[in-house]
């Protein structure tokens, strides 16, 4: 989107401190506020409101970003293809959806960070399926889970465990593994030259007892899953939406005998509508849940 020309770029010689305090100049947006400017950019493609729809979620790409520094990337290229990732969220995005540009743009961003990850670690294929991409982010994640901990190869109960947790196979897991630990090079070791600009491979590393982009994820993965929700409920008409959300989705879900008389049919009737709907319901949550790499919701 050409619009982004004058965007803020992080720059290992303008400094990450820097281009962080830049872009906390933008202002968040308010809900009503965001909706506005996505319909200007969706029925006029005004250009202007596309570049504050990006520029008041260039935090939102940094924070991701953050939580991508164990690969050994300059942080600033991570975070440039963050912001690339942001834009095509911008450009997708639906505000009559009903849920959050954030909500929708981190899929994106994520996705952007990860081929540029794949792209540039000789030890990935292009070729590599989706099981051994998701093995190839989560491995660190899944040892950590586990206490598995230590240099070299994985005990062999720790490989069939990781195996079965990422639904990968033993063998996968002991490759990627071994790729990924890349023999016994002092974390000490200097990345680049060039003085003050070098820094060390220990850098890289994720601080595992802080682990930055914890809780912002958390979160994320809750409205995620509301997203889904939200465009999964196009797949009900309107009377299996309404007695599907009286009976599931409510504080104080409806009873039967409630819904029969508003819709004036049997109890059995209105527990049947209920029964299908929830499951055309999850049933499309699992397609929309795959399509993006998600785990599938039970």
């Amino acid at each position: 989107m050409s619009t982004y020309t004058n965007l803020p770029a992080p720059s290992p010689e303008q400094g990450m401190n820097r281009y962080l305090q830049e872009i906390r100049k933008f202002p968040l947006l308010e809900p009503e506020e965001e909706y506005m400017l996505a319909k200007r950019w969706v029925d006029h493609e005004d250009s202007s409101a596309a570049h504050r729809l990006v520029t008041s979620h260039l935090r939102l790409a940094a924070k991701i970003a953050m939580g991508y520094r164990g690969y050994g990337l300059p942080q600033a290229e991570v975070i440039s293809e963050a912001n690339v990732g942001l834009m095509q969220a911008v450009k997708r995005f639906d505000p009559e959806r009903g849920f959050r540009l954030a909500t929708y743009a981190m899929w994106w961003i994520r996705a952007s960070i990860q081929e540029y990850i794949l792209r540039s670690w000789s030890l990935v294929k292009l070729g590599t399926t989706s099981a051994q991409k998701k093995l190839f982010f989560n491995l660190r994640k899944a040892k950590s889970k586990i206490g598995a901990l230590e240099e070299g190869d994985l005990r062999p109960e720790n490989v069939a465990q990781i195996a079965k947790d990422l639904n990968v196979t033993e063998t996968e897991v002991i490759s990627m593994n071994r790729r990924l630990s890349g023999g016994d090079a002092s974390l000490n070791a200097m990345v680049g030259s060039d003085g003050d600009s070098a820094t060390q491979w220990q850098d890289w590393l994720e601080d595992e007892d802080a682990d930055q982009a914890g809780d912002y994820e958390a979160r994320d993965e809750l409205e995620a899953r509301r997203a889904l929700l939200v465009q999964a409920m196009d797949v009900l008409n309107d009377r299996e939406k309404d007695i599907l959300m009286q009976r599931r989705l409510e504080d104080s879900p409806a009873t039967l005998e409630d819904l029969s008389s508003q819709y004036e049919v049997s109890r059995e009737r209105i527990r049947q509508i209920e029964v299908r709907a929830f499951e055309k319901l999850q049933k499309r949550m699992q397609e929309l849940a795959r399509d993006r790499g998600m785990l599938v919701p039970a």
